[in-house]
């Protein structure tokens, strides 16, 4: 890769939450003149974790790398570093969005994602959380997924076996195309 060509950087940091966290990763960044190309920031419990892809020059990626310690110590963060290369999408692919809603059990997730990766689909992005139901207090999940389906993948056929699957399972599910 030539020098003067774009490199990517993916971070991933996680320790106790606290303010400044955020604006002192990305003031980092920015003076080592890379750019944030993609982010994920979530507090669970009290604990904080973020992930992203900064791109950069080769020297400012460099530069990053050095630096971010530093950042990670004052903040006491667990970090990890780690180059990366833009993927490029080897079979063309339709994003479609997945929302589950039902009461909490577990395994619902490893359900889930084994009916993708039997299927050859890929999960690009998953968030889950769980919280009490309105009126009885009852424990309840939530999932939300973005999938993309194989161009070969017969939708409405999908689709039918996904819906057959959650009624299995007493899910309440939808999945429809990813609306950015």
């Amino acid at each position: 890769m030539r020098p003067d060509a774009e490199h990517h950087l993916v971070i991933s940091a996680m320790g106790r939450d606290r303010t400044g966290i955020v604006e002192a990763l990305a003031r980092t960044t920015s003076e080592c003149r890379c750019n944030i190309a993609d982010s994920r920031m979530a507090v669970m419990g009290r604990e904080f974790t973020i992930i992203w892809m900064v791109s950069g020059t080769w020297d400012g990626i460099a530069k990053l790398e050095v630096q971010l310690p530093a950042v990670a110590k004052r903040y006491d963060l667990e970090l990890i570093i780690k180059r990366t290369e833009l993927r490029a999408q080897a079979v063309p692919a339709m994003p479609y969005t997945v929302h589950v809603i039902s009461l909490d059990n577990p395994g619902i997730v490893s359900d889930i994602a084994n009916f993708f990766a039997s299927q050859d689909i890929n999960i690009e992005a998953m968030e889950t959380n769980t919280y009490a139901a309105p009126h009885t207090g009852s424990p309840m999940f939530a999932l939300a997924m973005t999938v993309n389906i194989p161009g070969q993948v017969h939708i409405a056929l999908l689709r039918e076996n996904f819906m057959v699957f959650c009624d299995d399972r007493n899910l309440d599910a939808i999945i429809e195309p990813h609306k950015p």
